[in-house]
């Protein structure tokens, strides 16, 4: 497949902010009318978590939490709110890391995450409340991109991102936590190299690649821009959804 020589990456302005039960379909079919654009052919949609946690109600409400004997001794450790751990540890499987404010955990759905991806940032906060990653963000990616398709009668790829760490650099960057209608990835193992000697272990995290450069342009702080798409990119069909992302755990050398 030739390489990606040129793609164009363009954020949604105006975007409302998302309550439960909103339409984000309808929402984003405005926005790209007010931008006096539609979505094409092998257009990739990348939406931000934090509006899908918010369409599909995620929240809770840290009154409504009761914390466990494990999480009360856990929030001593961190320094956060025993309400707060309560949840990060109902959200996962196991605490890969701890610290003074550092909460590193196995999410649920296979990510490790600081926080099990819980947030309080960018939330209306009329009350302590926070929101937790969607329920399944394979099934919200592709139950968009159905919608997305039959909306403009093109087959579009949908990635959800979110903000992630790493442990052997610093700062974090978009990753793809939920994929539909694309590889997220791709194994070039096999491959020719330039000079005909075949690729041993390349795998290219192509869902991952797609989410950062789409969160370098939505931005981390205020700039309102959940939604981006991605045109002009090269990639392979699949149904296969992020699962193919994470690392089993026999090979993860940081776990």
């Amino acid at each position: 497949m030739p390489a990606n020589n040129r793609i164009e990456l363009f954020a949604l302005d105006g975007f409302p902010l998302v309550e439960p039960g909103d339409d984000l379909v309808e929402l984003i079919a405005k926005a790209l009318d007010q931008q006096g654009e539609t979505l094409r052919a092998g257009d990739i949609v990348v939406l931000a978590q934090k509006i899908v946690s918010k369409s599909e109600n995620r929240y809770v409400r840290l009154a409504d939490v009761t914390p466990s004997p494990r999480a009360n001794e856990l929030a001593a450790v961190v320094n956060k709110d025993p309400r707060f751990v309560e949840l990060v540890l109902r959200e996962s499987t196991d605490v890969v890391r701890q610290a003074k404010d550092v909460l590193i955990v196995r999410h649920r759905h296979g990510y490790v995450y600081a926080n099990a991806g819980i947030d309080q940032s960018n939330i209306q906060q009329a009350e302590a409340r926070v929101l937790l990653l969607p329920e399944n963000p394979d099934a919200s990616a592709q139950k968009l991109r159905q919608a997305l398709s039959a909306k403009y009668g093109v087959n579009v790829a949908v990635v959800i991102n979110d903000s992630a760490g790493r442990p052997w650099r610093m700062g974090v960057t978009g990753i793809a936590i939920g994929a539909a209608g694309l590889l997220a990835l791709d194994s070039r193992i096999g491959d020719p190299d330039l000079f005909g000697k075949a690729l041993q272990i390349t795998e290219i995290a192509a869902a991952d690649e797609i989410a950062a450069a789409a969160s370098f342009v939505m931005g981390q702080a205020d700039e309102g821009t959940p939604v981006v798409v991605v045109r002009g990119a090269r990639y392979k069909p699949s149904e296969a959804g992020s699962a193919p992302l994470i690392r089993a755990r026999d090979k993860d050398l940081f776990k």
